[in-house]
């Protein structure tokens, strides 16, 4: 273990990487400070209550199958408050009418066309059979997922399906999405089988040999947000310090180590841990790695709102499930709602008498519908809800939580990008780099992301190795944001 490791280590970033990766290096014997510039901890898991209930107004699930989230819950005595969902049937809204959410595809792509039935027109599903007749496709390094799915398969289940799946997971654009890291398996698959249907047929086939079970998707009763928390009373209690509103302004060299500033504060580091989004970190290295900073200033980021409404049970027969997502081509405003009270068991038990219901707004490059107020934003999301389950009620309360660049884009070449920043950053002893920007966005992804930071200042990169050539893919949840 080197001395980076065990001295000093200064965190930038009290996000759940940052907690994560200040978590990890205290059980790795070093002395931790984390300094984080708002008022808070936790980044974009937020915990919240509406009408008197805890909800989630950021992140609401974790994807169970990854070790990291969950583990870490667990080592910070939230075990026994996980929760599978209390429903995994969802539904999309297309074509003016909610039909089942299909299973037997992989983030949208099929195995057979079939799977697709009652949610593609016939030609929609006579145009997938015809990838069994193409030419093998060369994907390459990477390439978009949508433009490779609607090569091979169409555009209808890129727009009907692929599109909402991943617009859920990154409010972006499927069809400048890089396949390589926003579905990792399916493009080392792709590579490998002459027909895109080919290639979803062995993942499901190595996933019916692996036979998992349990839930896909956990969440924590009183809400995922009580995650971040919980990690840093965990951090704090093992002996590390976390400053909020302490901004950090300047990240120098300092002889063997780093020189911190932050406000009239100045501290000196073993190692340092950058764990902001990209646009902070881009700042804070310009001085020191001028070409890792250029990198991550052009990483883009998509806006989103979360608009979460309560209503009195009696007033509010909902659809079964556990919500549904939409379309972008259908042109509706709202791309997801969450039945949370039926897809929590925690939210429904908490007041039988209300029902929670999620919505969210927002893509990558639509943002003059963030532009809108408050309340004209909850008279989107109690138009659509009306349009598609014919909820018609006034709601007990209403809000509205903003998340402004609140989700990182994944284009075509992002993998490369993230290598390229790792490179330039490797040069400087006691440096790292981890967070949603990188190699997923989901928490699990967070996580690994910053164990391999912390591991890589002992001198393991075996975590980083990993992590580089396979991404954390990110799931969507079923329905909901």
């Amino acid at each position: 273990m080197s001395a980076a490791s065990k001295g000093h280590v200064v965190v930038i970033g009290a996000g759940v990487a940052g907690l994560a990766a200040a978590h990890r290096a205290l059980a790795r014997g070093a002395r931790v400070t984390v300094l984080e510039a708002t008022d808070r901890v936790g980044g974009k898991l937020l915990p919240g209550e509406i009408a008197g209930l805890r909800v989630d107004l950021g992140a609401e699930s974790m994807l169970a199958r990854r070790p990291e989230a969950v583990g870490l819950a667990r080592e910070v005595g939230l075990g026994d408050r996980l929760r599978p969902p209390s429903t995994a049937t969802a539904s999309i809204w297309t074509r003016d009418a909610l039909r089942p959410m299909p299973k037997g595809h992989v983030m949208g792509v099929p195995g057979t066309a079939a799977a697709l039935s009652g949610l593609l027109s016939a030609e929609g599903l006579a145009r997938i059979e015809r990838d069994a007749e193409l030419p093998p496709t060369e994907v390459g390094d990477d390439v978009a997922v949508g433009e490779y799915v609607a090569a091979r398969m169409g555009r209808e289940v890129v727009d009907r399906l692929v599109e909402p799946l991943l617009g859920g997971v990154y409010a972006g654009d499927a069809y400048r999405l890089s396949l390589r890291s926003a579905v990792p398996q399916l493009h080392q698959a792709a590579r490998t089988h002459d027909t895109l249907t080919a290639a979803v047929q062995s993942l499901q086939a190595k996933a019916a040999e692996a036979g998992q079970t349990g839930p896909v998707f956990l969440g924590i009763e009183g809400g995922v947000g009580t995650l971040p928390l919980a990690v840093a009373d965990s951090v704090r209690a093992r002996g590390g310090e976390i400053l909020t509103r302490t901004p950090v302004s300047g990240l120098r060299r300092d002889g063997t180590g780093w020189r911190v500033t932050a406000g009239d504060r100045t501290l000196h580091a073993d190692a340092v841990v950058v764990a902001v989004p990209a646009p902070a970190a881009s700042a804070l290295l310009r001085a020191e790695v001028p070409a890792a900073a250029a990198e991550l200033a052009a990483v883009e980021y998509a806006s989103m709102a979360l608009i979460t409404l309560a209503y009195r049970r009696a007033e509010a027969a909902l659809p079964e499930g556990s919500g549904f997502l939409v379309p972008p081509v259908d042109g509706r405003t709202i791309k997801a709602a969450t039945f949370a009270s039926q897809k929590w068991g925690w939210v429904g038990a908490e007041d039988p008498d209300l029902v929670v219901v999620r919505t969210s707004v927002g893509r990558h490059h639509e943002t003059e519908i963030l532009e809108r107020d408050d309340a004209e934003l909850v008279r989107f999301a109690r138009h659509d809800l009306r349009a598609a389950t014919g909820l018609d009620a006034e709601p007990v309360a209403t809000r509205v939580t903003r998340w402004t660049d609140g989700l990182p884009q994944y284009p075509v070449g992002h993998h490369a990008r993230v290598a390229r920043v790792r490179e330039h950053i490797a040069k400087l002893p006691g440096l790292v780099v981890c967070g949603a920007q990188y190699d997923g966005v989901g928490i699990p992804a967070c996580v690994a992301s910053a164990y391999a930071a912390v591991d890589q200042l002992g001198g393991d990169l075996a975590g980083v190795r990993e992590l580089t050539a396979n991404p954390v893919q990110s799931l969507h949840g079923g329905a909901g944001e």
